[in-house]
């Protein structure tokens, strides 16, 4: 099955230019999703955009975004007025600038995008792109039109590809200063070594299953039981949950008793 693209366009480097495809790196289309019904008739519920006033359905070529410039007065813009200032960063991914790759913090990388030649004749321009930046080290600076707003962008090359990602603004970012300002500087360093011994007792190699979705697989199950028309088991009751002593447990002794406990687990697996 041939891969669907998000967006096709050029990506430019100078004079150098290929025609490039993109999509979203990640995908939400296996969740579990649900239809609002009318329980009374299982049929499906549909909305419909209603004019605030007159309480009357609103046509679909009578909508039109607004941009609010008062209580209830808005400067009205069609489809036709978004298209007419169309930038150049619809089509076209020109790098900019390159900076080292280690230099941009996580906390701006928003969503990921691969970036791939759109057809063999780009193929060349597209790899010698990828492993210039590869072999120096850094990532491509530019900016992409992504949903009707233009966002900054890096490339960053991975294995035969490259990975686009969109950034988020400078005014979306919250300075951790004002987060962790209270938190004290340093340790106990008496308890950082059991610590670290703990934390290497549980190091394992990564895997995608660390991350699944518990809440996923227990809606599918109650779906296909469902399905088969079994009534769902009754579910059983959990231990109460113990509340918590008055008394503050001891730092050193917790740590402790978690590396102990943790030296049986793995014995006894």
């Amino acid at each position: 099955m041939a891969p669907r693209y998000y967006w096709k366009g050029y990506l430019k480097l100078s004079l150098v230019t290929c025609p490039v495809a993109m999509t979203p790196a990640t995908s939400e289309s296996e969740k579990v999703r649900f239809h609002t019904l009318n329980k009374d008739t299982g049929n499906r519920v549909v909305s419909q955009y209603i004019d605030s006033v007159t309480g009357k359905p609103v046509k679909d070529e009578n909508e039109g975004k607004g941009y609010a410039r008062g209580e209830n007065d808005y400067v009205i813009l069609t489809d036709e007025d978004l298209d007419a200032v169309a930038l150049d960063t619809v089509k076209t991914i020109d790098i900019e600038k390159f900076v080292s790759a280690d230099s941009i913090e996580w906390i701006y990388l928003e969503k990921p995008h691969y970036l791939m030649p759109d057809d063999a004749v780009g193929n060349e321009a597209f790899a010698v792109i990828r492993d210039a930046m590869k072999a120096d080290g850094v990532v491509g600076v530019s900016k992409l039109v992504i949903g009707r707003r233009e966002r900054a962008v890096i490339l960053e090359p991975r294995d035969e590809g490259i990975v686009l990602w969109s950034l988020r603004f400078g005014d979306e970012v919250r300075p951790e200063e004002a987060y962790f300002e209270d938190i004290d500087e340093n340790a106990d360093p008496d308890l950082v070594p059991l610590v670290q011994q703990l934390i290497k007792q549980k190091t394992k190699r990564w895997s995608p299953d660390m991350v699944s979705d518990p809440i996923q697989e227990s809606l599918l199950q109650l779906i296909e039981g469902k399905k088969k028309l079994l009534r769902p088991k009754k579910a059983t009751k959990g231990k109460k949950e113990e509340k918590p002593g008055s008394n503050v447990v001891d730092i050193m002794s917790a740590l402790r008793k978690s590396l102990e406990a943790d030296l049986k687990n793995r014995k006894a697996g």
